[in-house]
């Protein structure tokens, strides 16, 4: 494993989570008016501390968790009101949930790009 792997392996998982949450939350928002459709989220907090705890593994034939793969646990959001045809959707929750996705999502392409930026002034020696 290179020191390249080992500073941006966080940031790789964490944008894909944060890439796989924002789906989520826009199939939420398609399915509005879908009659008995749940809500889904992802536990981004629970997934990316349950990646840096995992134990690394030593071989390549090693199993890794759903987790450590980029594939979190997924959870069903509990509605504030409920709804008669069932569904669990809440418009304005689900379309402020996605505006703060996205600012982190651009947070952490911010942090891959000072990483980035670091790596490349070292090399220059400045």
């Amino acid at each position: 494993m290179s020191i390249l792997d080992t500073g941006f392996s966080i940031h790789e998982r964490a944008l894909g989570l944060r890439a796989q949450r924002m789906e989520l939350i826009a199939q939420n928002i398609a399915n509005v008016d879908t009659p008995h459709f749940k809500a889904r989220d992802l536990d981004f907090k629970a997934v990316l501390n349950e990646t840096q705890n995992s134990l690394s593994t030593t071989q390549s034939g090693h199993i890794k968790s759903a987790a450590a793969q980029g594939q979190g646990d997924l959870v069903y959001s509990i509605p504030f009101s409920t709804s008669l045809d069932g569904n669990t959707v809440e418009l304005s929750v689900e379309q402020a949930k996605y505006g703060k996705a996205a600012a982190q999502y651009q947070a952490t392409l911010r942090f891959i790009e000072g990483d980035i930026s670091a790596v490349r002034k070292a090399l220059r020696g400045d």
